[in-house]
């Protein structure tokens, strides 16, 4: 499939970095980690807290921004030059295929935007006051894994890997899932367990098993799910011009009813999990009694959610016209968690 070369009329310089950038979706780099802050703040309450943590979760935030807009700007350039955006693309405008950008500038620019987070990372492992296993494993494959989502040349082709895909291989869902849901949403957790424990005689394994961690990780799934949403609709939408160039995302491997199936199975699944996140010890206040039902305010954003359901529904929306399910899908998960988040907040 031919490539595109004509350039449209180009936005100003900054417009195109912040299109490139798909401002639409970021919140799903940051909503994760507020509601880790939030599960932290409400377990301090009866819990010594170290002042330092709204900092370490603050750089923890800009780590997973930055991360998605390297991603997203590799994506950008890769996709450009594997082919899989060109003159017949029906989603939102890519800097390098409008030839607002050359491959070059998209490419630098991800390059620049992974150093910055591995730099956050590694500042966030030196506040462990040890060096940590597990933050140099996420700073290290969060790294790898946001130029090895789309592949290509630069820079995996330096060291014979330019055939490694993530998202052309069908696991894209699985990759949002693990590192935007459950490691977005428990690291500020783990941070504040790892340093609160650190005088104590404690290993790895007790961070791993202590119930703050656990409950963390219970409450990332519903985050999981939506963060994982916001892919099926974009990969639905371009299904049809994915498989030419052998981008065999789970929407072209299982087809459109999988994709809708399994976005409605994602949406639904996130806001059934309130039903045992409002019955878990550590998220009960004192006055709660055996549930929580302040938990349970995240269900007033199934009110945006019903839009976009209908529209990736059978007999629904396709091609251009999901294009504002994709950051509608964003917003369905920013919502549900500023709404866990107060629902936290108001818990005694």
């Amino acid at each position: 499939m031919k490539k595109s070369t004509a350039k449209s009329e180009r936005p100003s310089t900054l417009k195109v970095w912040v299109l490139a950038s798909r401002p639409h979706t970021l919140t799903a780099s940051i909503a994760p980690v507020i509601v880790g802050w939030a599960l932290v703040q409400h377990y301090s309450k009866n819990h010594p807290i170290d002042l330092s943590l709204n900092l370490i979760s603050f750089l923890f935030a800009a780590f997973a921004c930055f991360i998605q807009l390297g991603t997203n700007l590799h994506n950008d350039y890769a996709d450009f030059i594997k082919g899989a955006d060109t003159d017949t693309r029906v989603g939102q405008a890519r800097a390098t295929q409008k030839g607002w950008l050359t491959p070059f500038q998209t490419a630098a620019g991800s390059t620049f935007c992974i150093l910055i987070a591995t730099c956050i990372g590694i500042r966030l492992t030196c506040m462990l006051e040890r060096w940590d296993t597990y933050m140099i494993f996420i700073t290290v494959t969060s790294a790898f894994n946001a130029v090895c989502y789309t592949g290509g040349p630069f820079p995996l082709g330096y060291i014979g890997l330019g055939h490694l895909s993530i998202g052309y291989s069908g696991l894209g869902d699985l990759f949002v899932f693990l590192y935007f849901g459950l490691v977005a949403t428990v690291t500020v957790p783990y941070i504040y367990i790892v340093r609160m424990i650190h005088d104590e005689d404690a290993g790895v394994a007790d961070v791993f098993r202590h119930e703050l961690f656990m409950t963390s990780l219970f409450v990332a799934l519903p985050v999981g799910f939506l963060a994982t949403g916001i892919i099926v609709v974009n990969n639905l939408r371009d299904r049809l011009t994915d498989i030419h160039v052998g981008k065999n995302t789970l929407a072209v491997k299982f087809g459109e009813a999988f994709s809708r199936i399994e976005y409605r199975a994602l949406v639904l699944g996130s806001y059934t999990m309130l039903v045992p996140l409002a019955q878990m010890p550590i998220l009960k206040g004192e006055t709660s009694g055996d549930v929580n039902y302040l938990l349970y305010l995240p269900l007033l954003s199934f009110l945006k959610a019903r839009g976009d359901m209908k529209a990736m529904w059978f007999n629904g929306k396709d091609g251009a016209a999901l294009n504002p399910h994709v950051g509608g899908t964003a917003k369905v998960q920013l919502l549900y968690c500023l709404l866990f988040v107060l629902g936290l907040k108001l818990t005694n």
